[in-house]
């Protein structure tokens, strides 16, 4: 709830900031720079790379998304720009061209630019999609990747993705398709059979169906099931339940978004291997 508070004390400005630095913008004036795509990780400010940091303290410019920290902003040289991008459910900043352009523009009239995503810019961060967009327009660009909630979140939930005699695999999948698609890329007859961890991202608000999609075609009903929230962040917290039992815990709980789900046998190792969780309530913030 506090980083959502202080994320949306920078939506408003992100706009008004872009429009101000294009209206002073002349064209030929600036020599073009380089974009630089970087992971912001999954939320712990002490989880961003050792390049991550380094590139904030001499960025002119940083284009950032919802879930990066202010602590991780903060590590920015107080003169460059900060622009919020941000995208929640029903609510988008920017659409994802007016960011390519915006990419784009800044790239045009400044020396070093930042895109800073959460987690890895790689895995579900739309990276692709604006690095293929720069390229096309020949601008300049590198990726640092960043660490993913794929693994971190789980780990700080004390569940291993993978553990001997329990899962020797896993498989990420988007529990939020692109809306335009005719027909889901997931099938879930097939993660249904398989004998692996089942991590989703951007799922809470779909929770229900996939939990039915996945029962109808023969997971059992008490695989077990946990949902992470801020995970990594003082917020974090887990709910575990079943496949049967999981969509009205979390409905009871009003749980949203943003939030990892992990499916499997290894989400009954956190009784034993739960540390973040257990270590900040025996060591409460101070007031």
């Amino acid at each position: 709830m506090c980083l959502l508070l202080r994320q949306n004390r920078f939506r408003e400005k992100g706009r008004a900031e872009w429009r101000a630095g294009m209206e002073r913008m002349v064209v030929g004036q600036f020599s073009q720079g380089r974009v630089y795509l970087v992971g912001a990780g999954p939320g712990d400010p002490g989880l961003l790379t050792v390049r991550g940091s380094e590139l904030l303290r001499q960025a002119e410019v940083i284009v950032y998304d919802h879930l990066v920290s202010r602590e991780i902003l903060d590590l920015a040289s107080p003169q460059a720009r900060r622009i919020y991008v941000g995208k929640i459910a029903g609510k988008h900043t920017f659409t994802q061209d007016e960011i390519n352009s915006l990419l784009l523009e800044e790239a045009r009239r400044s020396a070093l630019v930042i895109r800073l995503k959460g987690g890895d810019p790689f895995i579900f961060g739309r990276g692709g999609e604006e690095c293929a967009f720069l390229r096309e327009h020949g601008v300049e660009f590198e990726v640092v990747p960043g660490v993913s909630a794929v693994s971190a979140v789980p780990a700080y939930a004390g569940i291993p993705l993978t553990c001997r005699d329990h899962s020797t695999a896993f498989v990420a999948v988007t529990g939020h398709e692109h809306t335009g698609k005719e027909r889901s890329q997931t099938d879930w007859s097939l993660l249904a059979r398989l004998d692996a961890t089942l991590v989703v991202f951007m799922g809470i608000l779909s929770l229900r169906p996939i939990c039915e999609e996945l029962m109808q075609h023969g997971r059992p009903p008490e695989t077990p099931v946990a949902v992470i929230r801020w995970g990594t962040t003082p917020e974090q917290e887990t709910l575990t339940g079943t496949l049967e039992t999981i969509a009205d815990q979390v409905e009871q709980r009003q749980l949203r978004p943003p939030g990892l789900i992990v499916i499997g046998k290894v989400v009954r190792l956190r009784d034993k291997l739960a540390w973040f969780e257990t270590a900040r309530a025996l060591d409460p913030p101070e007031e």
